[in-house]
Protein backbone atom coordinates (compact mmCIF):
# COMPACT_ATOMS: atom_id res chain seq x y z
CA UNK A 1 0.00 0.00 0.00
CA UNK A 2 1.23 3.60 -1.11
CA UNK A 3 2.52 5.56 2.27
CA UNK A 4 0.83 9.11 2.65
CA UNK A 5 2.69 11.97 0.87
CA UNK A 6 1.80 15.28 2.97
CA UNK A 7 3.46 17.06 0.61
CA UNK A 8 1.29 15.98 -2.08
CA UNK A 9 -1.73 16.62 -0.37
CA UNK A 10 -0.19 20.24 0.54
CA UNK A 11 0.51 21.58 -2.67
CA UNK A 12 -2.55 20.27 -4.01
CA UNK A 13 -4.93 22.22 -1.59
CA UNK A 14 -2.59 25.24 -1.85
CA UNK A 15 -3.53 25.22 -5.88
CA UNK A 16 -7.40 24.21 -5.12
CA UNK A 17 -7.21 27.53 -2.69
CA UNK A 18 -5.56 29.85 -5.59
CA UNK A 19 -8.18 28.22 -8.16
CA UNK A 20 -11.45 28.93 -6.55
CA UNK A 21 -10.33 32.59 -5.08
CA UNK A 22 -9.45 33.53 -8.90
CA UNK A 23 -13.04 32.10 -9.67
CA UNK A 24 -14.41 33.46 -7.06
CA UNK A 25 -13.07 36.72 -7.29
CA UNK A 26 -14.74 37.12 -11.35
CA UNK A 27 -17.78 36.86 -9.71
CA UNK A 28 -17.73 39.34 -7.61
CA UNK A 29 -15.49 42.25 -8.94
CA UNK A 30 -13.73 42.49 -5.55
CA UNK A 31 -10.34 41.43 -4.80
CA UNK A 32 -10.10 39.25 -1.80
CA UNK A 33 -8.06 39.92 1.11
CA UNK A 34 -4.68 37.76 1.71
CA UNK A 35 -3.91 37.07 5.36
CA UNK A 36 -0.50 34.65 5.86
CA UNK A 37 -0.15 33.50 9.27
CA UNK A 38 1.81 31.69 11.68
CA UNK A 39 1.17 29.17 14.37
CA UNK A 40 3.35 29.59 17.16
CA UNK A 41 2.65 25.79 18.50
CA UNK A 42 3.60 24.67 15.01
CA UNK A 43 2.27 25.24 11.09
CA UNK A 44 0.24 28.23 10.08
CA UNK A 45 -1.27 28.96 7.22
CA UNK A 46 -3.13 31.72 4.03
CA UNK A 47 -6.89 32.99 4.64
CA UNK A 48 -8.61 34.63 1.96
CA UNK A 49 -11.26 37.05 2.90
CA UNK A 50 -13.51 39.22 1.05
CA UNK A 51 -16.23 41.47 3.21
CA UNK A 52 -18.69 44.20 1.58
CA UNK A 53 -18.33 42.93 -1.60
CA UNK A 54 -20.26 43.46 -4.80
CA UNK A 55 -21.76 39.93 -4.27
CA UNK A 56 -20.60 38.15 -1.25
CA UNK A 57 -21.29 40.13 2.23
CA UNK A 58 -18.97 38.59 3.48
CA UNK A 59 -17.10 35.05 2.94
CA UNK A 60 -13.72 33.38 3.06
CA UNK A 61 -10.95 30.43 1.90
CA UNK A 62 -8.58 29.20 4.42
CA UNK A 63 -5.35 27.01 3.92
CA UNK A 64 -4.49 25.97 6.91
CA UNK A 65 -1.33 23.18 7.76
CA UNK A 66 -1.19 22.49 11.54
CA UNK A 67 1.14 20.55 13.55
CA UNK A 68 0.99 19.76 17.50
CA UNK A 69 1.97 17.30 20.16
CA UNK A 70 -0.80 16.25 21.48
CA UNK A 71 -4.09 15.60 19.81
CA UNK A 72 -7.23 17.65 21.45
CA UNK A 73 -10.01 16.09 22.60
CA UNK A 74 -12.30 17.37 19.79
CA UNK A 75 -10.69 14.97 17.32
CA UNK A 76 -9.65 12.25 19.82
CA UNK A 77 -13.36 11.65 21.18
CA UNK A 78 -14.24 9.30 18.33
CA UNK A 79 -10.45 7.70 18.25
CA UNK A 80 -9.96 7.68 22.06
CA UNK A 81 -6.25 5.60 21.50
CA UNK A 82 -5.14 8.52 19.56
CA UNK A 83 -5.72 10.72 22.27
CA UNK A 84 -2.57 12.85 23.24
CA UNK A 85 -0.33 12.26 20.38
CA UNK A 86 1.42 14.10 18.12
CA UNK A 87 -0.04 15.57 14.55
CA UNK A 88 -0.30 16.67 11.44
CA UNK A 89 -3.41 18.57 9.76
CA UNK A 90 -4.15 20.69 6.72
CA UNK A 91 -6.92 21.39 4.60
CA UNK A 92 -9.06 24.04 2.78
CA UNK A 93 -12.19 25.45 4.46
CA UNK A 94 -14.74 27.77 2.68
CA UNK A 95 -17.63 29.78 3.39
CA UNK A 96 -19.59 32.12 1.57
CA UNK A 97 -22.47 34.58 2.04
CA UNK A 98 -23.72 36.14 -0.34
CA UNK A 99 -25.91 39.12 0.02
CA UNK A 100 -28.89 38.66 -2.38
CA UNK A 101 -30.83 36.15 0.32
CA UNK A 102 -32.15 34.48 -2.96
CA UNK A 103 -28.40 33.32 -3.47
CA UNK A 104 -27.47 30.51 -0.61
CA UNK A 105 -24.73 30.18 1.34
CA UNK A 106 -22.42 27.27 0.56
CA UNK A 107 -19.93 25.53 2.66
CA UNK A 108 -16.89 23.42 1.48
CA UNK A 109 -13.87 21.50 3.03
CA UNK A 110 -10.77 18.78 2.11
CA UNK A 111 -8.68 18.05 4.66
CA UNK A 112 -5.73 15.39 5.89
CA UNK A 113 -4.98 14.29 9.01
CA UNK A 114 -2.81 11.93 10.43
CA UNK A 115 -1.08 10.85 13.55
CA UNK A 116 0.12 7.75 15.54
CA UNK A 117 -0.56 4.95 17.63
CA UNK A 118 1.30 4.83 20.79
CA UNK A 119 3.63 2.28 19.70
CA UNK A 120 3.76 4.22 16.42
CA UNK A 121 1.53 2.86 13.92
CA UNK A 122 0.61 5.52 11.32
CA UNK A 123 -2.89 6.24 11.23
CA UNK A 124 -4.36 8.81 8.24
CA UNK A 125 -7.55 9.92 6.75
CA UNK A 126 -9.15 12.17 4.52
CA UNK A 127 -12.11 14.49 4.84
CA UNK A 128 -14.52 16.78 3.60
CA UNK A 129 -17.89 17.88 1.51
CA UNK A 130 -19.95 20.84 0.81
CA UNK A 131 -23.30 21.48 1.39
CA UNK A 132 -25.64 23.93 0.28
CA UNK A 133 -27.89 26.73 2.77
CA UNK A 134 -30.44 28.45 1.12
CA UNK A 135 -32.81 31.01 2.57
CA UNK A 136 -35.27 30.69 -0.28
CA UNK A 137 -35.50 27.21 -1.26
CA UNK A 138 -35.12 26.67 -5.09
CA UNK A 139 -35.58 23.11 -6.68
CA UNK A 140 -33.32 23.70 -9.79
CA UNK A 141 -30.51 24.91 -7.31
CA UNK A 142 -30.77 21.86 -5.29
CA UNK A 143 -30.59 19.28 -7.98
CA UNK A 144 -27.50 20.85 -9.13
CA UNK A 145 -26.06 20.79 -6.61
CA UNK A 146 -26.54 16.98 -5.42
CA UNK A 147 -26.08 16.27 -8.65
CA UNK A 148 -22.61 17.89 -8.92
CA UNK A 149 -22.14 16.17 -5.70
CA UNK A 150 -22.86 12.45 -7.33
CA UNK A 151 -20.97 12.79 -10.24
CA UNK A 152 -17.76 13.70 -8.43
CA UNK A 153 -18.11 10.21 -6.57
CA UNK A 154 -19.33 7.93 -9.18
CA UNK A 155 -15.95 7.05 -10.13
CA UNK A 156 -15.18 5.48 -7.04
CA UNK A 157 -17.80 3.60 -6.32
CA UNK A 158 -21.72 3.57 -6.31
CA UNK A 159 -22.42 3.36 -2.33
CA UNK A 160 -20.22 6.78 -1.74
CA UNK A 161 -22.89 9.36 -2.60
CA UNK A 162 -25.95 7.63 -0.96
CA UNK A 163 -23.53 6.93 2.09
CA UNK A 164 -21.69 10.42 2.12
CA UNK A 165 -25.10 12.19 1.54
CA UNK A 166 -26.90 10.88 4.36
CA UNK A 167 -24.13 11.11 6.22
CA UNK A 168 -24.11 14.85 5.48
CA UNK A 169 -27.87 15.24 6.29
CA UNK A 170 -27.18 13.95 9.79
CA UNK A 171 -23.86 15.79 10.30
CA UNK A 172 -25.76 19.38 9.43
CA UNK A 173 -28.54 19.15 11.59
CA UNK A 174 -29.33 21.35 14.52
CA UNK A 175 -30.87 18.69 17.28
CA UNK A 176 -31.97 21.19 19.26
CA UNK A 177 -33.94 22.94 16.43
CA UNK A 178 -34.87 19.49 15.19
CA UNK A 179 -34.59 21.33 11.58
CA UNK A 180 -31.84 20.63 9.17
CA UNK A 181 -29.13 23.52 8.24
CA UNK A 182 -29.89 23.58 4.93
CA UNK A 183 -30.73 21.11 1.84
CA UNK A 184 -27.09 19.24 2.79
CA UNK A 185 -24.92 17.99 0.18
CA UNK A 186 -22.25 15.35 1.04
CA UNK A 187 -19.60 14.66 4.25
CA UNK A 188 -17.04 11.97 4.69
CA UNK A 189 -14.70 12.15 7.52
CA UNK A 190 -12.12 9.31 8.30
CA UNK A 191 -11.83 7.92 5.56
CA UNK A 192 -8.92 5.76 3.72
CA UNK A 193 -10.67 2.77 2.73
CA UNK A 194 -9.29 2.96 -0.67
CA UNK A 195 -6.11 3.30 0.04
CA UNK A 196 -3.83 6.47 0.23
CA UNK A 197 -3.52 7.24 -3.60
CA UNK A 198 -7.55 6.40 -4.45
CA UNK A 199 -8.83 8.10 -0.89
CA UNK A 200 -6.28 11.41 -2.20
CA UNK A 201 -8.20 10.49 -5.68
CA UNK A 202 -11.68 11.32 -4.61
CA UNK A 203 -10.91 13.89 -2.22
CA UNK A 204 -9.44 15.92 -4.98
CA UNK A 205 -12.48 15.39 -7.06
CA UNK A 206 -14.65 16.30 -4.35
CA UNK A 207 -12.40 19.36 -3.94
CA UNK A 208 -12.21 19.92 -7.57
CA UNK A 209 -16.26 19.65 -7.73
CA UNK A 210 -17.16 22.90 -5.90
CA UNK A 211 -16.87 25.41 -8.49
CA UNK A 212 -18.93 23.47 -11.14
CA UNK A 213 -21.20 22.73 -8.04
CA UNK A 214 -22.12 26.54 -6.52
CA UNK A 215 -21.27 28.92 -9.52
CA UNK A 216 -23.85 28.40 -11.65
CA UNK A 217 -26.17 28.85 -9.01
CA UNK A 218 -24.75 32.32 -7.37
CA UNK A 219 -24.58 33.47 -10.81
CA UNK A 220 -28.14 32.75 -11.50
CA UNK A 221 -29.49 34.14 -8.06
CA UNK A 222 -27.21 36.83 -7.30
CA UNK A 223 -28.85 40.15 -9.24
CA UNK A 224 -32.52 38.52 -8.70
CA UNK A 225 -34.89 41.49 -7.09
CA UNK A 226 -35.01 41.66 -3.49
CA UNK A 227 -36.83 44.01 -0.46
CA UNK A 228 -36.36 44.14 3.40
CA UNK A 229 -38.59 41.49 3.94
CA UNK A 230 -36.22 38.92 2.12
CA UNK A 231 -33.24 40.92 3.90
CA UNK A 232 -34.80 40.19 7.39
CA UNK A 233 -35.47 36.65 6.67
CA UNK A 234 -32.28 35.82 6.04
CA UNK A 235 -30.75 37.35 9.04
CA UNK A 236 -32.82 35.49 10.62
CA UNK A 237 -32.24 32.44 8.75
CA UNK A 238 -28.53 33.04 9.17
CA UNK A 239 -29.17 32.55 13.13
CA UNK A 240 -29.62 28.75 12.52
CA UNK A 241 -26.08 28.68 10.54
CA UNK A 242 -24.17 30.29 13.81
CA UNK A 243 -25.73 27.83 16.16
CA UNK A 244 -24.66 25.30 14.01
CA UNK A 245 -21.31 26.44 13.52
CA UNK A 246 -20.78 27.49 17.34
CA UNK A 247 -22.55 24.36 18.69
CA UNK A 248 -21.64 20.95 17.02
CA UNK A 249 -18.96 21.88 13.97
CA UNK A 250 -15.91 19.45 14.88
CA UNK A 251 -13.95 21.72 12.79
CA UNK A 252 -14.69 24.87 14.74
CA UNK A 253 -14.24 22.97 18.18
CA UNK A 254 -11.24 21.11 16.61
CA UNK A 255 -9.51 24.80 15.53
CA UNK A 256 -10.43 26.44 19.13
CA UNK A 257 -9.04 23.48 21.06
CA UNK A 258 -6.12 23.01 18.94
CA UNK A 259 -4.82 26.27 19.58
CA UNK A 260 -5.31 27.27 15.96
CA UNK A 261 -6.07 31.31 14.89
CA UNK A 262 -8.90 32.23 16.27
CA UNK A 263 -9.89 34.91 12.91
CA UNK A 264 -9.61 32.10 10.46
CA UNK A 265 -11.65 29.67 12.20
CA UNK A 266 -14.76 32.18 12.68
CA UNK A 267 -14.46 33.58 9.01
CA UNK A 268 -17.66 31.24 8.82
CA UNK A 269 -19.99 33.48 10.65
CA UNK A 270 -22.21 35.48 8.63
CA UNK A 271 -22.26 39.86 9.02
CA UNK A 272 -25.81 40.37 9.83
CA UNK A 273 -27.81 38.43 11.79
CA UNK A 274 -30.95 38.27 14.00
CA UNK A 275 -32.66 36.00 16.52
CA UNK A 276 -36.25 36.03 17.71
CA UNK A 277 -38.24 34.98 20.64
CA UNK A 278 -40.63 31.90 19.07
CA UNK A 279 -41.17 33.63 15.60
CA UNK A 280 -43.16 31.93 12.87
CA UNK A 281 -43.26 32.85 9.18
CA UNK A 282 -46.99 32.98 8.20
CA UNK A 283 -48.48 29.62 6.65
CA UNK A 284 -48.08 29.48 2.83
CA UNK A 285 -45.36 31.99 2.51
CA UNK A 286 -42.17 31.55 -0.05
CA UNK A 287 -40.53 31.70 3.78
CA UNK A 288 -42.37 29.09 5.31
CA UNK A 289 -41.70 26.66 2.59
CA UNK A 290 -38.36 27.05 3.03
CA UNK A 291 -38.81 24.87 6.73
CA UNK A 292 -41.85 22.50 5.15
CA UNK A 293 -40.79 21.88 1.78
CA UNK A 294 -36.80 22.38 1.47
CA UNK A 295 -35.49 21.29 4.84
CA UNK A 296 -36.54 18.06 5.48
CA UNK A 297 -34.30 15.04 4.04
CA UNK A 298 -35.04 13.74 0.91
CA UNK A 299 -33.76 12.80 -2.31
CA UNK A 300 -33.35 15.40 -4.78
CA UNK A 301 -32.37 13.33 -7.31
CA UNK A 302 -35.18 10.98 -7.81
CA UNK A 303 -37.68 14.32 -7.88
Amino acid sequence: MTAPNPQEVKAWLLGLQDRIISALENVDGKPFLRDAWERPEGGGGISRLIEEGNVFERGGCNFSHVTGAKLPPSASAHRPELGGQPWEAMGVSLVLHPRNPYAPTVHMNVRFFSTSTADGKPVWWFGGGMDLTPYYGNMDDAKHFHATCRDALQPYGDDLHPKFKKWCDEYFYLKHRKEARGVGGIFFDDFNALGFEKSFEMTRSVGDAFLAAYLPIVNARKDTPYGERERDFQAYRRGRYVEFNLVFDRGTLFGLQSGGRTEAILMSMPPIVKWRYDWHPEDGSAEAALTTDFLPHRDWLAE
